[in-house]
């Protein structure tokens, strides 16, 4: 299991549309993974999930995975995080 904390820097945080770009993205991956802001952890594959944590331009999350692609998920999550969702 590995972790990485990364801050959300584009416009409108982690909703709607970057939250879908998320979504599809983290379901391309094997292992389980969960974003974590304070003290509640969601599955990241869950856009309900993603949308309710209420993330916003600014927010400090917690990416984890566990399972047998967790480094690739996490850098290519973090990256996508660090590109503001544009692909």
């Amino acid at each position: 299991m590995i972790s990485k904390e990364v801050v959300i820097n584009n416009q409108v945080g982690l909703h709607a549309r970057p939250a879908t770009f998320f979504i599809q993205k983290a379901n391309e991956f094997k292992s389980s993974i969960w974003v974590e802001k304070e003290e509640r952890r969601v599955n990241a594959k869950s856009l309900l999930g993603v949308l309710s944590l209420g993330i916003v331009k600014g927010t400090s999350v917690k990416l984890i995975a566990d399972g047998a692609d967790e480094e690739e998920a996490i850098e290519t999550l973090s990256d996508l995080i660090a590109s503001d969702f544009t692909e």
